[in-house]
């Protein structure tokens, strides 16, 4: 099991304008992160959409954090752009067919044990700040 490709690339947009500290143009941003324009510029949209990045038309225009590093978690860009974290597609995905009936699914060993995995998860992702990984040698 592992992230998206575009939550790989999120992180690393993310990190890369807490790095800089500054406004930094799409095309900088690609460059130094490894990830194509094209896909930049739609995971910014996201990061944009969430708050988490701030964008700027025109000339002088660019990207930046809307936040400080140290109050953006690993959590909260990953959740941007994939959606809530859950191991199984059992545990949020509304549309989701159980090969039980629904009744059964509620007390599923399985999904109970993927409800607590899920949550351990999510709390490691969310204690991660951005903030901290600028401060690591």
């Amino acid at each position: 099991m592992h992230i998206t490709l575009e939550s790989d690339y999120a992180v690393r947009i993310v990190y890369c304008l807490a790095q800089n500290g500054g406004r930094m143009e799409a095309a900088a941003i690609a460059e130094q992160t490894g990830v194509t324009l094209r896909f930049s510029l739609k995971i910014l949209r996201k990061l944009v959409a969430g708050e988490l990045v701030r964008s700027y038309k025109g000339a002088g225009g660019g990207y930046e954090l809307a936040k400080d590093p140290k109050e953006i978690s690993l959590y909260e860009v990953i959740e941007q752009v994939e959606g809530p974290y859950a191991i199984s597609r059992c545990l949020n995905e509304d549309d989701y067919t159980c090969n039980r009936n629904r009744q059964a699914c509620m007390v599923c060993k399985f999904s109970r044990i993927y409800a607590d995995i899920s949550e351990l998860v999510r709390e490691k992702l969310e204690g991660i700040k951005f903030g901290d990984l600028l401060d690591e040698p």
